[in-house]
């Protein structure tokens, strides 16, 4: 890769007091160098964006809202540059990676379009009272490693629309596709206005515990988001968490099994499984239990696992090493406690590839049926009766999503209600809209992102109260 990313600072591109590797997880090797950023250069980040701070939040929200849509242009005008470095250092096959650029794009130009309009809550007899919006101040947001482009437009969309400033720090094994995005950024917003930090984990303490950040944005693991949860505390941050989760699909007993089969190998499989809100659990009659097993075995027999650059592939490499071994681990437990009917161990040949893997007969307390893999191997259990289904899903920590199917859409429906998540889909999935606002529920989350909703996330609620000066 012969291009050489900077941090962005200040509206200033400069090098990182070192560099650290970025490997590509198709094949385990180093192919670019990633600048290094000390606690010096996130103070001097900070302090660029609480200086750029007053005047952008006092820029005209019209004015902020078109230089986001210019962001978008910018993005999709080298949008096939974006997705081929974003399937290099994630692992997504490149059709996959296109499709998050192209949905950051939207996401973009979605919350370009919002505004958050004065409310009036009272009118009457001279007694005036009018909810404001105003913007918070300097945002941290932390982005994660399985879509780093995306995620980082949830956040950074309504945080600049609103009139916030940013200081973004990617994961460290995906931080490049956000240095290139801070190039566009440089010649379009105001300095200070967009920051961009890179490390190997040293800075979160520092950026989620300093005094002059005003609200954290992290999306990650749930045991993380707690830390951050409580480095936020001292100084009562705003923070919004979009955690983890083990999201089950419940499938009715009146749907063509085979036909479902694929929409839930759809569902888990996607991304090789490391979605936050992927398929990780089917729950499926055991009236046709064998047959749809027997169709996801089919389909992920037949996927396509490489490189993501290569033409046909379907399912690329778990991201890094670490979440490689994990899910190794799991897969370990599960061939000693289930029936393995497709894959069950990692491919021999150099990178992080492990196939689809579905695994059968298993109990509610195995591992892989109590954690959240996220990687591309599927548990499926079998049930009789959908009051006991509904108490089966709804036991776990997390809720962030999950899926119900069947072909009584009223009845479909009438279960979701019953599942303790931030969202049900029924007879799809991830249909996610930058529109649509999306939380998590349990230990999946606090606040939410998208929509309206998430817009308001950036915003202090500011009440005016009047009433006729009397003699």
């Amino acid at each position: 890769m012969k291009h050489e990313f900077k941090l962005l600072i200040d509206g200033q591109s400069r090098d990182g007091v070192t560099t650290f590797d970025v490997v590509n997880p198709a094949t385990g090797e180093t192919f670019a160098q990633c600048p290094k950023a000390d606690a010096a250069q996130l103070e001097e980040a900070v302090a660029a964006a609480r200086r750029a701070f007053p005047a952008w939040a006092a820029t005209p929200v019209e004015a902020r809202a078109a230089l986001v849509v210019a962001l978008a242009d910018a993005l999709e005008a080298r949008a096939a540059e974006f997705a081929s470095l974003l399937t290099s250092e994630q692992g997504k096959p490149l059709d996959q990676a296109m499709y998050e650029i192209m949905g950051s794009v939207f996401t973009l130009r979605a919350f370009a379009a919002m505004r958050v309009e004065p409310k009036v809550l009272r009118e009457e007899g001279g007694n005036s009272v009018v909810e404001h919006r105003t913007p918070l101040g300097v945002v941290g947001a932390i982005t994660p490693w399985n879509f780093p482009v995306i995620l980082l437009m949830n956040k950074l969309g309504p945080a600049l629309v609103t009139g916030n400033c940013v200081v973004a720090k990617p994961a460290p094994t995906t931080p490049l596709t956000t240095l290139l995005f801070g190039e566009l950024a440089k010649d379009i917003l105001p300095a200070g206005v967009f920051n961009v930090l890179c490390d190997q984990n040293e800075l979160g303490p520092l950026l989620t515990g300093h005094p002059d950040i005003a609200k954290i944005a992290f999306t990650g693991s749930t045991a993380t988001g707690k830390k951050v949860m409580a480095a936020a505390a001292d100084s009562v941050k705003r923070v919004t968490l979009e955690l983890g989760g083990n999201d089950a699909a419940i499938v009715l007993d009146d749907v063509n099994p085979q036909a479902v089969a694929r929409k839930v190998y759809q569902g888990a499989m996607a991304n090789a499984g490391q979605i936050c809100v992927a398929i990780k659990r089917a729950y499926v009659p055991s009236s046709m239990y064998d047959e749809f097993c027997d169709e996801l075995a089919r389909l992920a027999n037949e996927a396509v696992v490489d490189d993501g650059s290569k033409q046909g592939a379907t399912i690329g490499p778990v991201q890094n090493r670490m979440q490689f071994e994990k899910v190794v681990s799991l897969l370990d437990s599960a061939r000693a406690e289930g029936t393995v009917l497709a894959g069950g161990a990692p491919l021999d040949r150099p990178g992080y590839f492990i196939p689809p893997t579905i695994v059968r007969d298993l109990g509610d307390d195995a591992a892989l049926v109590r954690e959240e893999q996220f990687g591309p191997v599927l548990p499926v259990l079998q049930y009789d009766d959908i009051e006991d289904v509904i108490a089966r899903a709804n036991d776990s920590d997390y809720g962030l999503g999950g899926t119900v199917w069947g072909r009584d859409v009223a009845r479909a429906t009438e279960v979701a209600k019953r599942i303790d998540t931030g969202t049900v889909w029924v007879n799809q999935h991830l249909a996610i809209d930058a529109n649509i606002p999306f939380r998590g529920s349990k230990q999946s989350g606090i606040g939410g992102e998208l929509g309206e909703a998430g817009l308001l996330e950036y915003t202090q609620a500011h009440i005016i109260n009047a009433v006729p000066l009397e003699d």
